[in-house]
């Protein structure tokens, strides 16, 4: 986390936060466990006050609990894409359930409409490589230039002929090949709609673009699909709208504990300079 906090009174003597979690690994185990017991549930839980949240309370465990109150509790944001040519249609429904779901658990959203008019798709220009943007610019290069203020993304589509949308695989595919390393570490789901089938290949698909990208991926209690033929028939799909709210629950829990581990000063993956082999020579 990038939060500071104040440096407790411990034995008259102030206690940097690095060492908060310094002793034996038993010892740092132990207080982890408990700051993740605390921290990861639903903030109405929380046995805290605003000013022992502030750091009011004297004594190492207040402070470093102080701190951790601040770290976890940060307003995180998801941002979902509704890749229907339909506005509010059952793309939008299923990613609307999700939304509140996330909301719900202290999440903001936001639901991005990719809009009716043709996505131009990647030419492969290498534009991205110079300075960071995609050449063709529209909503790719927005979110590019706001990828700071989010934590998570949900690729929501309709599904036709067992395959995510034109608009949203021409989407992704500049955001993700413009953009790819800035994904590294937010929490990605994928959701599909549709009437019959195809939907498990669609979802297969959306998911692609996360675990490429070293994205720790939501799951729910089924494949997060709905179905339907219209906003109402989704509305009716009981099984289908449950899984939406399990993803939006997983999805929030999930990048609370990502914040918990950045707030206790767990390191990210090492990364290693990437090497390329091509299969022919």
């Amino acid at each position: 986390g990038s939060a500071t906090g104040r440096a407790s009174s411990h034995g008259g003597s102030k206690m940097p936060k690095s060492h908060w979690f310094a002793g034996s690994s038993e010892a740092v185990r132990i207080r982890f466990t408990n700051m993740l017991s605390i921290f990861t549930t639903a903030p109405k839980q929380s046995t805290f006050t605003t000013d022992e949240a502030d750091g009011e309370r004297e004594g190492g465990e207040g402070e470093m609990q102080g701190y951790f109150y601040k770290e976890i509790n940060k307003m995180s944001k998801v941002l979902l894409i509704n890749g229907s040519p339909n506005e509010h249609g059952c793309t939008y429904t299923a990613l609307c359930e999700v939304a509140a779901s996330l909301e719900k658990n202290g999440i903001e959203t936001e639901i991005l409409y990719l809009g009716k008019a043709p996505v131009p798709g990647c030419i492969a220009c290498g534009r991205c490589r110079r300075d960071g943007l995609c050449s063709f610019g529209g909503q790719v290069n927005d979110i590019i230039k706001r990828i700071d203020e989010f934590d998570g993304l949900v690729a929501g589509s309709p599904v036709y002929y067992a395959s995510a949308s034109g608009q949203i695989t021409s989407f992704m595919d500049r955001l993700f090949y413009a953009a790819g390393r800035k994904m590294r570490g937010k929490v990605g789901a994928a959701v599909v709609s549709c009437r019959r089938g195809g939907a498990s290949a669609a979802f297969d698909q959306l998911n692609k673009y996360f675990s490429i990208s070293q994205m720790p991926i939501a799951t729910s209690v089924y494949w997060n699909q709905v179905h339907g033929n219209t906003p109402e028939q989704v509305r009716e799909d009981n099984e289908g709208l449950q899984t939406m709210r399990y993803l939006g629950e997983n999805m929030a829990w999930l990048i609370k504990c990502i914040q918990a581990g950045k707030a206790a000063g767990v390191a990210e993956p090492e990364q290693e300079k990437r090497v390329r082999t091509n299969f022919i020579r």
